[in-house]
């Protein structure tokens, strides 16, 4: 395993965004409109929606036949069958149910870096796909984490909900040290529903971050990692003398910067990035990754939809 990166060296704390509300614009929520969350597997929701189950039930598109047995509805029988073989046959047809659509969502100190800020960039991403959720009728949930899970946002369906997703998104402080492991733990304890759970890190985490998604891996999930970094993070520009503070534990390190370093550092980010990429797609994962700089809808309507998330 290549040993995880130091945070970005930086002589100053980055400049923060201004406090922006509105994470989406009406225009991009049109588009949004246009678009539905895909899983992989089929899951068996809670309510009738808009998803085909893997369980028969009452819809207009047929799906098998099996043998009458006493007490079932009789009206589900088929009489033309009846009619040339004298045996009883039942109609089944395809349940339709909502799907599970839950986004877990880092507010480490970490995520507040860069320019633009990566826990804006992440809070955004978390209100589009809510948002798609929302008006395919699929129940969305919503939970954010540090050290350990916050208190989260869930079971809400109906694009009515979007204005409770704006402001719990909008709400949510950027604090504290990550460990992932630890919220992750919380997260499979707390959450037991099947569906799509997508993670939305730097994954800039200490402690590791291989335990957290056994945990998430251990619901039976249609799981997606989005690793998010700062230009600032992939290519820094800095030189000379500098004394370094981790902004989640304040621990220092003076060093030099000089151009033989930066690549050093560049190829242990690089080393580790494709080892967070290895661990998911080993385990069934999605994994993607993205920078702040990458224009947000087109992360939402191209990238995204190439990598299956959506359609």
């Amino acid at each position: 395993m290549p040993p995880t990166p130091t945070r970005p060296p930086s002589s100053t704390p980055a400049a923060r965004e201004p406090a922006d509300d509105v994470l989406l614009d009406p225009q991009f929520m049109h588009r949004l409109e246009q678009l539905e969350i895909v899983s992989r597997k089929i899951f068996a929701g809670k309510t009738k929606g808009e998803r085909r189950s893997t369980r028969k039930g009452e819809s207009v598109e047929f799906a098998d036949y099996r043998n009458y047995v006493v007490g079932d509805d009789l009206r589900f029988l088929d009489w033309n069958i009846y009619a040339r073989l004298d045996q009883l046959f039942l109609r089944l047809f395809l349940e339709e149910e909502d799907l599970n659509v839950t986004v877990l969502i880092d507010v480490s100190r970490s995520m507040d870096y860069g320019r633009p800020s990566k826990a804006v960039y992440a809070k955004r991403i978390a209100a589009a796909v809510a948002y798609i959720g929302l008006v395919n009728y699929d129940r969305v949930n919503l939970y954010a984490f540090n050290d350990r899970l916050l208190a989260p946002l869930t079971g809400l369906r109906g694009r009515r909900m979007m204005q409770r997703v704006v402001k719990y998104l909008t709400d949510l402080p950027v604090e504290g040290a990550g460990d992932f492991s630890s919220a992750a733990r919380q997260f499979a304890i707390r959450h037991t529903q099947k569906g799509i759970v997508l993670i939305v890190s730097d994954f800039f985490d200490k402690r590791g971050f291989e335990e957290g998604l056994r945990y998430v891996l251990g619901r039976r999930v249609d799981a997606y990692v989005l690793q998010i970094l700062a230009p600032q993070e992939v290519d820094p520009d800095l030189t000379g003398d500098l004394k370094l503070v981790d902004c989640e534990d304040s621990e220092v390190a003076e060093v030099t910067i000089s151009r033989p370093l930066l690549n050093r550092y560049k190829a242990n980010l690089e080393a580790y990035c494709k080892f967070v990429r290895g661990f998911c797609v080993q385990r069934g994962m999605n994994y993607l990754f993205a920078t702040t700089q990458v224009p947000f809808d087109q992360l939402i309507v191209n990238y995204l939809r190439r990598r299956g998330l959506l359609r």
